[in-house]
């Protein structure tokens, strides 16, 4: 696997069997790069394959950034997940639930490994105190799905492991 280079603009670029994480669907292995014809106009396209789903996107080169298509997180980024998951303060303060679970929706879809753990470690300590709604269920489930695939790429470890370590955390 070949990490994604810098284009001079800053602009990720990726090659075929790359791995990138879109902010709606998560980690992906870059398949193919193809021309497109999007409404009369030639797009050269990222074709990523998602992992753990069926979902295979199509990501313009020209809107990557736009899109907030990115590498995956170094290895560095990821134990330094593992803090802020450990950490005892709270994302969103306590609100009516719709509000609480229109913000942690937002931080989910930014896409960025730090919101998702704060989350993540959210919902898990809310579960503690008490039964999840669906919604907040849903929540859970989807921020440890996203992080968790992505930390196992960045440690060269296996979401087995990666899972156990955030178990681990969430025990005590």
């Amino acid at each position: 696997m070949t990490q994604a280079a810098e284009t001079q603009l800053g602009t990720p670029k990726f090659e075929v069997n790359d791995f990138a994480v879109h902010p709606s669907h998560g980690l992906g292995r870059v398949i193919a790069i193809e021309e497109r014809s999007f409404g009369g106009t030639l797009s050269i396209v990222y074709v990523l394959d998602i992992i753990g789903s069926e979902l295979k996107v199509m990501v313009p080169m020209a809107a990557v950034e736009m899109v907030g298509l990115r590498p995956v997180m170094s290895a560095d980024e990821a134990e330094a997940l593992f803090m802020i998951l450990s950490n005892s303060e709270t994302a969103v303060a306590t609100q009516t639930w719709n509000r609480r679970f229109r913000a942690y929706t937002e931080m989910l879809a930014s896409g960025s490994p730090e919101e998702i753990a704060k989350v993540l470690r959210d919902m898990y300590r809310l579960k503690n105190g008490k039964e999840l709604s669906f919604g907040e269920r849903r929540l859970l489930d989807q921020a440890r799905s996203l992080l968790v695939e992505e930390m196992a790429v960045a440690k060269s470890s296996t979401k087995d492991e990666i899972n156990q370590r955030v178990d681990q955390i969430f025990a005590g």
